[in-house]
């Protein structure tokens, strides 16, 4: 199943290359659910945050979720649930160079590419 990226639908790779070089950046939001003993940390789908744009729209719901989903889970719902916020005021944790590095072909470096002399014996 292919990972879905939300905020690229309809963009050209130029356009999406033009927005990463002036800032726009790939982050995910972290929210924790509780239940009784159990904490759960879990991170949204891969958001696609443009160069300027506030990422407060998309973060708010999950911020919302851990603190109003049975945080109090002993001992980690608190503490998971203050990582949780935290991250997202933040602005979500980026992604990234992971994101371009799975979409990217990567070049040959020196050490893989095919050998240019032949070797005779």
């Amino acid at each position: 199943m292919a990972t879905q990226i939300v905020g690229v639908d309809g963009m050209a790779v130029s356009e999406l290359k033009d927005e990463l070089a002036r800032g726009g950046r790939f982050v995910v939001f972290e929210y924790c659910i509780s239940i009784v003993v159990m904490t759960f940390k879990r991170s949204s789908a891969i958001y696609f945050i443009r160069a300027g744009q506030n990422s407060l729209k998309h973060s708010a719901g999950f911020t919302l979720l851990s603190l109003v989903a049975r945080w109090w889970g002993i001992p980690w719902g608190p503490i998971y649930t203050i990582g949780s916020v935290v991250t997202n005021v933040a602005g979500g944790r980026d992604v990234t160079q992971g994101v371009i590095a799975a979409l990217m072909p990567t070049a040959p470096t020196p050490e893989t590419a095919p050998s240019k002399t032949w070797n005779v014996a």
